[in-house]
């Protein structure tokens, strides 16, 4: 009986550990945070300081060089300027364009 008690929490713990290191998130390279760190704020700095942009409510984000924007801008000449800003930041290597162009007719009620 003790022979299949000790396999059994063998099989047990071995189970438990599989499904723990399985399900634990990919390390952090701490460069590439840097280096995603560095051209977010750069993207955000040519966005938030364009005559055409910086009153847009603009999400700047950044993972693996591909710079993703997300929010509200009130025209498409808008959201085209701030992906080109976006693109334009040091170290970018593309740029994920989520805006959504809301314009002031559009938040006015009915």
């Amino acid at each position: 009986m003790k022979p299949i008690r000790s396999y059994l929490s063998a099989v047990f713990l071995a189970t438990t550990m599989v499904s723990v290191v399985g399900c634990s998130p990919a390390p952090v390279n701490t460069e590439q945070y840097l280096v995603d760190t560095d051209v977010t704020n750069k993207a955000k700095a040519a966005i938030f300081t364009d005559p055409l942009t910086k009153d847009s409510q603009i999400n700047v984000s950044t993972t693996k060089g591909v710079v993703q924007l997300t929010g509200v801008v009130s025209s498409q000449a808008a959201r085209d300027r701030a992906d080109q800003l976006a693109r334009g930041a040091s170290g970018a290597l593309g740029v994920k364009n989520e805006l959504q162009i809301i314009t002031t007719s559009d938040t006015q009620p009915k």
